[in-house]
């Protein structure tokens, strides 16, 4: 992505064209080069940006002095921070100290939730008052959190198409620190095809842990957010998902993610087995027709029944 200048503002469609290219090219969520670093970067040079606005309101005579640029590490991935700067040289940034190039993960992860539906803006204020609560007065604060929020519900609450192709949905784990006690949260990731065949990410949803009961939320946000029908949507076949899906939008058909399916069947076995396993599954969602990969998958149980009982018996089922 191209770098900005303080006064640039966020290119979201440029956002969801480089993050669905990195979940294609297998990138991770977070860490190295994660598809979420660009939310995190957004995030902190605006704030950054805001902070120096509170600044420059000070009695003395000051105003802003171009930008410098470092580079930060942190949980969602390693990128380049610009900092904005003053004449004077007496602005001292809050949220990422000068000479602060490590970012603290709790505040990767909170900012990524940001994002996502299911942070109120309680939630929200909350956390921007526990970064400034020893620098800035309340009505700064204020003023601070009343300029973010809205770009938050932008990309939350964007209008989508009437219809798309295929749909992903897929859920990342990972714990974050609350009230002094630490908590399992759950970021559920919306990935589509439109029918123009271009990638979009539809949405981001924060839920403490993965149900049924939540996706029937997330259908339901979707629909009103535009969505009227749906081709294809794949899922890690969860218990009620289908239910789910259908309830909202009757007459699409509902996919069983393979990849999901294969690491369920890896759970159950022994490493030294799973080179054999894996080509044996292979031959089975790889057949170029319907009688061939019945075949196969007879051959599958036969060969790997007795040993491994729950996993054929799931590739059976589904």
């Amino acid at each position: 992505m191209t770098e900005p200048n303080e006064n640039q503002e966020f290119n979201y469609e440029e956002f969801e064209k480089e993050a669905i290219q990195g979940l294609y090219d297998r990138k991770n969520f977070m860490g190295e080069k994660g598809v979420f670093t660009p939310l995190l970067k957004h995030f902190l040079e605006k704030a950054l940006s805001l902070e120096l606005e509170q600044h420059l309101k000070q009695p003395e005579e000051n105003k802003r002095n171009g930008i410098s640029t470092k580079t930060v590490k942190s949980s969602a991935g390693e990128f380049d921070l610009t900092t904005p700067r003053d004449r004077n040289s007496t602005f001292i940034p809050e949220i990422v100290a000068k000479r602060q190039v490590i970012l603290d993960d709790d505040l990767c992860q909170k900012v990524l939730s940001m994002y996502g539906k299911g942070m109120s803006y309680s939630d929200i204020k909350k956390f921007l008052e526990e970064i400034y609560a020893l620098s800035l007065s309340p009505a700064q604060m204020s003023e601070i959190t009343d300029k973010i929020i809205p770009e938050l519900e932008q990309w939350q609450l964007r209008p989508l198409q009437t219809m798309y192709s295929i749909i992903w949905f897929d859920a990342i784990h990972y714990k974050v620190r609350e009230h002094n006690a630490v908590k399992a949260k759950a970021v559920y990731n919306v990935l589509a095809v439109n029918m123009e065949g271009e990638r979009e990410l539809l949405g981001i949803y924060v839920s403490e842990s993965e149900s049924a009961r939540f996706w029937l939320s997330v259908m339901e946000d979707l629909q009103l957010r535009g969505i009227a029908d749906i081709l294809i949507v794949c899922t890690d076949n969860l218990k009620g998902f289908s239910d789910a899906i259908s309830t909202v939008f009757p007459k699409t058909m509902v996919q069983s993610c393979i990849v999901h399916q294969v690491r369920n069947t890896l759970k159950y076995a022994s490493y030294k087995d799973y080179g054999h396993l894996t080509s044996d599954m292979k031959a089975i969602y790889g057949s170029s027709n319907l009688e061939n990969g019945e075949v196969k998958l007879k051959e599958f149980v036969q060969k790997w029944e007795a040993k491994y009982p729950t996993a054929t018996k799931s590739w059976q089922d589904n």
